[in-house]
């Protein structure tokens, strides 16, 4: 963390990959599972939780920003399958940028905040769906972070006005469309 500061941008990446590659290391400690994954429920739900905090949130909010992240993760993995080249941390950081928009869009009407995690989504997917998945290993921690880090820019692009359209590359018109894309 000391080469690139302490904010709640940096913790929540710092947060799960920490934590993949604790695991991945040998650490025997428990983990929340998404998509059969421990990594994935790492990444899907520290970085929420750090901002949860750093945002100061009941605690209702937060697990209601942790199920839509979850609910996402599970969603995004569905249509890639069980098994994969796909890297299903990728999902997982998706959601993480959705649970995160969930968070900041709480004084926003209802169709509003799902106009901008919609748009979180296929931001995020476009910069990140193509990673490869090459077994649990320690290189998982760096793509998590990357992920991650996709998940909050994706968010943060959306919010300055900026977004991908149809035709950039994987993405199509629609977030159920892009998400059918990654799936194939």
């Amino acid at each position: 963390l000391s080469d690139y500061g302490n904010d709640v941008k940096i913790r929540a990446k710092a947060m799960a990959a920490a934590g993949s590659d604790a695991r991945m290391n040998g650490c025997g400690l428990p983990v929340v599972i998404v998509s059969g994954s421990g990594n994935q429920g790492m990444t899907a739900s520290l970085p929420v939780l750090e901002y949860a905090k750093e945002l100061g949130v009941s605690q209702e909010t937060a697990y209601r920003a942790l199920a839509l992240s979850d609910l996402l993760t599970i969603h995004l993995k569905a249509e890639i399958g069980r098994l994969s080249a796909y890297c299903g941390a990728v999902s997982a950081g998706c959601g993480a940028g959705a649970g995160i928009a969930y968070l900041h869009g709480l004084e926003k009407e209802r169709s509003c905040r799902l106009k901008e995690i919609s748009h979180t989504i296929v931001n995020s997917l476009a910069i990140v769906s193509g990673i490869v998945c090459d077994g649990a290993k320690a290189s998982c921690a760096a793509k998590i972070a990357a992920a991650v880090d996709a998940g909050i820019l994706g968010y943060h692009m959306y919010k300055q006005g900026q977004q991908f359209r149809a035709g950039d590359g994987i993405v199509s018109k629609g977030v159920e469309q892009t998400i059918r894309n990654i799936g194939l």
